[in-house]
């Protein structure tokens, strides 16, 4: 059988992004009632203080900074920074809940080929970005070989299943 180009170590999907915080309780409380991610059980064997949590099918673990007071802070909410993308159903209602929780957020647009693509950008309490957008909108359209399609979740799953089953016919 040959061997897969498209996925050379035969990864199956994104599991969890650490991330370092100043509290771990300040991050628990706005990844749970700002993002609404769950907490989910955290292996007692670690020897740091940490939070572990999961929705959209990802995880969130957030780890307590070994020196706090040494963290950069960022204030500037800049859209090119490294940033978690998350898709939302409504844009108006995701700016109406960032206004009522006081969370200053910044709006960008991005235009491709008359599809227009909304997008909010805050920080975290650690000024990590995160963004909310609606794009499922734009398709994602690979380079080679393979037709448009959407960003939504269930084309990208058809999208897998078809490159698992390509990766399971012997090539000739």
């Amino acid at each position: 059988m040959k061997e897969s180009v498209g996925n050379p170590l035969h990864l199956k999907s994104v599991n969890h992004i650490s991330l370092v915080c100043r509290s771990v309780e300040e991050s628990m409380d706005f990844y749970q009632n700002v993002l609404g991610f769950f907490p989910i059980r955290r292996p007692g064997s670690f020897d740091f203080d940490g939070a572990w949590y999961f929705g959209y099918g990802i995880g969130i673990h957030l780890l307590r900074a070994e020196d706090p007071q040494n963290l950069p802070t960022k204030t500037e909410i800049n859209p090119k920074d490294n940033h978690l993308s998350f898709q939302c159903e409504s844009m108006g209602a995701v700016e109406k809940k960032l206004k009522e929780m006081e969370i200053h957020y910044v709006r960008s647009m991005v235009e491709e080929g008359g599809i227009h693509v909304d997008q909010l950008f805050f920080h975290d309490p650690d000024g990590f970005m995160i963004e909310i957008c609606n794009c499922d909108s734009l398709p994602v359209v690979p380079l080679a070989g393979e037709m448009p399609r959407s960003c939504s979740r269930v084309n990208l799953e058809m999208m897998q299943h078809q490159q698992q089953i390509q990766t399971m016919v012997p090539q000739l």
